[in-house]
């Protein structure tokens, strides 16, 4: 719609509701308020924004990754799906929005959104919303809680990286292998070397190169403060990526998102393993869902690295779910994996987690004409 701002300047005033999505934040958007036109919206949604700006001062975006991400909802016109999702990364200090990988912390967000937008039928006690995630393609059931039909946001979860508790939302992923690349070994090794470090690249919910701090001089137990300020281990580390990324077959990614990357380490407390998850181009502030539960499946992969310093008992039996608590920069994110080993090779039919999310304001958004 347009606007009459003031004294004859027009304005395009765009309805969305600001989210806290898990450990992220933005708005959400109904995908028939926005251009159809690909780069038409990318450039309204760097305008809302505020990007390319390091503070995004001139926009409402947060001034960092974590709080400058965009989801876009619709109906969905899938059978057994109700709203089709897409997730936008907007970079901050460049005029980039990618939207080659799914983010699960807004995921809840967008599923949260549909049921307050009336775009589901709420049952007692629980939700369950069926998301086509349109980056990967991936279906996800959110199950929210809405007692008598209503939507609550008062609950007992609580996800490190968020004060307080919230009302739990559960995400289980469907099918969620070669998300990206159709592969669970897009390179089609277990293992490979890169820079001289010892990696697994990993296609699980979302494409990522695993390798161990020690091989990177870290030990794993380092502040995110001091993962960013040494700069010449994050050159190292997007070398790294770089090169992993031309195997998995996604090209040239200097200035992609896709693939992430993660270093591992054993778990100091409870967990069974240690992750410091990287956006790509600083640490995360806690971990990313879809991360999480791509390490949590690594963990289960014989001869991984990540297999070979989890503390995981793994069962006998062909098909076993398993729980599996990762450590991160800001405490912990706990995951469960479905796992089937009856073919022979082993697949991972649905990986879950616990997130929360809550609407932050409902309005519009100004940009430029």
């Amino acid at each position: 719609m347009i606007k009459l701002m003031g004294k004859g300047y027009y304005m395009i005033e765009i309805p969305c509701i600001l989210f806290r999505g898990g450990t992220s934040k933005g708005p959400v958007f109904l995908k028939s308020d926005l251009p159809s036109d690909e780069s038409l919206r990318n450039k309204m949604l760097l305008d809302l924004m505020g990007s390319p700006f390091k503070r995004q001062i001139d926009g409402i975006g947060g001034g960092d990754s974590l709080s400058s991400k965009v989801a876009i909802v619709a109906p969905s016109k899938r059978n057994g799906v109700d709203i089709d999702y897409l997730f936008c990364q907007v970079h901050v200090n460049k005029a980039i929005v990618e939207t080659v990988l799914n983010c699960g912390n807004m995921l809840s967000a967008a599923a949260t959104y549909a049921v307050m937008q009336g775009m589901v039928v709420t049952q007692h006690p629980e939700t369950t919303v069926s998301v086509f995630n349109e980056n990967t393609g991936v279906i996800t059931e959110a199950t929210l809680q809405t007692p008598e039909g209503i939507i609550t946001f008062d609950g007992d979860a609580s996800i490190d990286g968020v004060p307080g508790t919230a009302a739990p939302i559960k995400l289980s992923f469907i099918n969620p292998v070669g998300s990206k690349t159709g592969e669970l070994l897009p390179t089609g090794s277990v293992i490979d070397e890169f820079e001289g470090i010892p990696v697994s690249c990993i296609d699980v919910v979302v494409p990522i190169v695993i390798t161990y701090a020690e091989a990177l001089g870290k030990t794993g137990y380092e502040s995110k403060h001091d993962f960013d300020i040494d700069f010449e281990f994050l050159e190292r580390l997007e070398k790294v990526r770089e090169q992993a990324a031309l195997k998995m077959g996604f090209g040239d990614v200097s200035h992609s998102i896709c693939p992430k990357i993660c270093i591992i380490a054993p778990p100091q407390k409870d967990g069974a393993i240690r992750s410091n998850y990287f956006t790509p181009f600083d640490c995360h502030a806690a971990h990313a869902v879809s991360g999480a539960l791509c390490i949590a499946a690594a963990c289960s992969i014989e001869g991984s690295v990540a297999s070979k310093i989890a503390k995981l008992v793994h069962p006998d039996d062909e098909k076993y779910e398993q729980s599996v608590r990762i450590e991160h920069v800001s405490g912990k994110i706990d995951t469960c994996i479905a796992v089937d080993k009856s073919s022979n090779k082993i697949n991972f039919p649905s990986v879950a987690c616990i997130r929360t999310a809550r609407p932050l304001f409902e309005g519009h958004v100004f940009v430029p004409n």
